[in-house]
């Protein structure tokens, strides 16, 4: 067995976290929303967030050694996230993708120094992860981050974005609301946001075309990163309120407001996230603390329908 390492914290990664949290005003609603700019973040997207503290996690608990492999299936962000921690550390990072992903992830990834493997996502997520636990159960050097169980993720995110979120919003916030990939966010931000405030609302947003939370079956969607076919493990003990269901020509509609009117380019998953909000502050009221999470940024959208020019909403 080769001997465990320990590898120092480099600069890059300090980067990681305690990013803003931005007041959104829409004057044509007569709402104010408060949206975390997890696109700050140094590989661009909150997935910077599991990857530090599960490869951090790993190695304190031996995990890691000098010959190994970070193994994971994602949508991409994940992806992008380990590819940019490994590299940073010295590991090597293999990433299972659909092949349905954007290139520009793919590409991403590749400049990391990581290596991609596409698959056909018949089962979605599902059938990534069975293939990362085939992969893994046929070699020992391979490290399965298991982003969709490991509890890490979620606490994290308690630990740290919900507790940034209530410091930047003074203890005050109304109601919280996310979409799920992994279910990490949206379970680790609302402990924290419940803990401070019982009275406050957690939102799932999904997707209308695959609306699992609302128990339809899921189908194709455009919301990149978001209900990939999968109710993941670490949703299961999330206290949610209710879901909230965008088609995913709104969400392109938000994300190009967003770029256009905020100067925010951000990408799709944070164009929904902003939708569903805007919905749930109307249903409040003005005065209404909502927040939510802007989740990456969009260069990594530029071969998808948000950059299509002949798209009507993109006028």
């Amino acid at each position: 067995m080769p001997a465990t390492i320990h590898r120092p914290r480099p600069p890059v990664l300090s980067l990681i976290g305690n990013t803003p949290l931005v007041p959104l005003h829409f004057a044509a609603e007569n709402r104010t929303l408060y949206a975390k700019a997890e696109f700050l973040n140094p590989s661009g997207s909150i997935k910077d967030r599991l990857a530090l503290c599960v490869i951090e996690d790993a190695e304190q608990r031996g995990l890691l050694q000098a010959d190994s492999v970070i193994l994971e299936c994602t949508s991409g962000n994940t992806g992008i996230s380990l590819a940019m921690v490994g590299a940073a550390k010295g590991y090597k990072v293999k990433i299972l993708m659909s092949d349905s992903a954007s290139v520009e992830r793919r590409y991403l990834i590749e400049q990391f120094g990581g290596e991609v493997q596409l698959f056909k996502a018949t089962q979605g997520y599902g059938t990534g992860i069975q293939l990362s636990l085939e992969m893994a159960a046929k070699d020992a050097r391979y490290f399965l981050p298991r982003q969709f169980e490991n509890q890490i993720n979620a606490q994290d995110h308690e630990e740290h974005t919900g507790r940034e979120i209530l410091s930047q919003m003074h203890g005050l916030v109304d109601a919280f609301v996310a979409g799920y990939g992994t279910g990490g966010t949206l379970t680790g931000c609302g402990r924290a946001i419940r803990a401070a405030n019982p009275a406050a609302k957690i939102y799932a947003m999904e997707p209308a075309e695959a609306a699992m939370l609302s128990g339809e079956m899921p189908c194709c969607h455009f919301i990149e990163g978001v209900a990939g076919g999968y109710v993941p493990p670490l949703l299961r003990s999330a206290h949610i309120d209710a879901p909230v269901k965008v088609t995913s020509n709104d969400a392109l509609a938000m994300t190009r407001r967003l770029n256009r009117e905020f100067g925010l380019l951000v990408g799709t998953s944070s164009g929904a996230n902003v939708t569903a909000a805007l919905r749930v502050a109307g249903d409040l009221g003005p005065e209404s603390r909502v927040v939510t999470v802007l989740c990456d940024r969009a260069e990594r959208y530029y071969s998808t329908r948000l950059f299509a020019r002949n798209n009507p909403a993109g006028e």
